[in-house]
């Protein structure tokens, strides 16, 4: 009988756990499969936040490990590039009793103000550095304001309704929820546009756009192919009159400046037009994954200041980090990384550099001294196809909402887009 009610109880938190893990992340497949109804997403959103508050731990524990799958699985993709397929069911596993047991704590107090006091802190939780997995960001195509005050007001409105002691009282729950709701979202713009159309001083940015698998992009035999390719785009530039010519994350896949004549070639066309590329940069023995910003012959680096956790940098003690380094990398160090970000000056007007990952972090957003204008290239060649681009997508738009600042994103692999404030 006992072992009859135990497996009851296991199969009901499994449903349980599946149910809000699918309401958790249906935000992010909706806007995947270009489903887009405000409602639906607010009426899926507040659903979640209400049986985050109602659920046990036990509940919670299989919402985080389907969450974590159904939010990163695409991370299994990039093993194929390293001849890793046979760990794709350990990082999948991984992956949901990692986030299964961050769950699990939320549920650790019964008492349901406590419980809404350890989701609040959530909002905070960056695992190794990691903070993609941002609870504010479910409401990002809701009617609702996707920031962490916003999503606290929306815990509290709940808190009312649900306290028995208030019940002549429950009306004033309207007031947090009416805090929490949105006047003010980014708008996405499509890649062939610009910012600001009106504005003759505004430099025209062109946008290059490239599909190159990452297979490809690393075998020394298509450097040319690539290179030609990347060339035919600037004179495309040239001739269409634009300010700056912006290319991808790691677009050339090797040092950039150790290529003389290439690097020679892009400073000359630099006196026709700005191009900024993505590159590695050596400096002494250290490697960085870098932009080049070529302008009138004059070149200017922007080192990459935030570092992808397990993917530039393993954020854990020497001896597991030589470990993974040795397993996945063929023994290669870690990445370096700048201190602080670098702006870039085009037409008189900054932009700050931004290089994949690091578009998502805060610290990329730290001192922008009126600094309004964002220039970010990925290589999302690594993941696709998958939902990644789309989870990258929201996040900058909750970014360029934190933030009031437009971000101008060229990608390999996936779509730019464009966010305006």
């Amino acid at each position: 009988m006992f072992f009859l009610k135990t497996q009851h109880f296991n199969k009901r938190s499994i449903i349980n756990g599946l149910v809000l893990s699918i309401l958790l992340s249906s935000f992010i497949y909706l806007d995947y499969f270009n489903i887009s109804f405000k409602l639906l997403d607010t009426v899926l959103a507040l659903a979640s936040i209400f049986l985050l508050l109602k659920y046990s731990k036990r509940d919670l524990f299989f919402t985080g490990f389907f969450v974590g799958i159904f939010w990163f699985w695409w991370f299994v993709n990039s093993l194929q590039y390293y001849d890793l397929n046979y760990l794709t069911p350990l990082i999948i596993l991984g992956l949901g009793l990692f986030y299964g047991l961050s769950f699990f704590l939320l549920g650790i107090f019964k008492n349901i103000y406590l419980k809404a006091i350890l989701i609040s802190l959530f909002l905070f939780y960056a695992p190794f550095g990691f903070d993609w997995l941002k609870l504010d960001l479910i409401f990002i195509n809701s009617y609702f304001n996707s920031s962490k005050l916003s999503f606290i007001f929306i815990i509290l409105g709940f808190l009312i309704l649900f306290e028995n002691r208030l019940n002549n009282l429950r009306f004033i729950a309207i007031l947090p929820f009416i805090l929490a709701l949105s006047f003010s979202q980014s708008f996405l713009k499509d890649e062939k546009q610009n910012i600001v159309l009106d504005n003759k001083e505004f430099p025209k940015i062109y946008m290059s756009q490239f599909y190159i698998n990452q297979d490809l992009r690393w075998q020394k035999e298509n450097f040319k192919k690539i290179n030609i390719m990347v060339l035919d785009e600037i004179y495309k530039a040239i001739d269409e009159k634009y300010d700056v010519i912006v290319l991808p994350e790691t677009i050339f896949t090797f040092v950039l400046s150790d290529y003389k004549s290439l690097f020679e070639e892009l400073k000359i066309l630099s006196n026709d037009i700005d191009i900024i590329a993505g590159s590695i940069y050596k400096e002494n023995k250290s490697y960085y994954n870098a932009s080049y910003f070529f302008s009138k012959e004059n070149v200017q680096i922007a080192k990459k200041v935030v570092l992808v956790p397990f993917g530039e940098e393993i954020p854990l003690p020497k001896f597991m980090q030589d470990f993974l380094n040795n397993l996945i990398y063929g023994g290669a160090n870690d990445l370096s990384k700048a201190s602080q970000a670098t702006d870039f000056l085009i037409k008189d007007i900054k932009f700050r550099n931004a290089i994949c990952y690091e578009g998502t972090n805060d610290k990329i957003y730290e001192d922008l001294n009126g600094v309004k204008n964002i220039i970010m290239i990925s290589n999302n060649a690594w993941f696709t196809p998958s939902i990644e681009p789309t989870l990258q997508h929201l996040l900058l738009k909750y970014y360029s909402n934190k933030y009031d600042i437009n971000i101008y994103h060229i990608v390999n692999g996936s779509s730019n887009r464009i966010y305006k404030r």
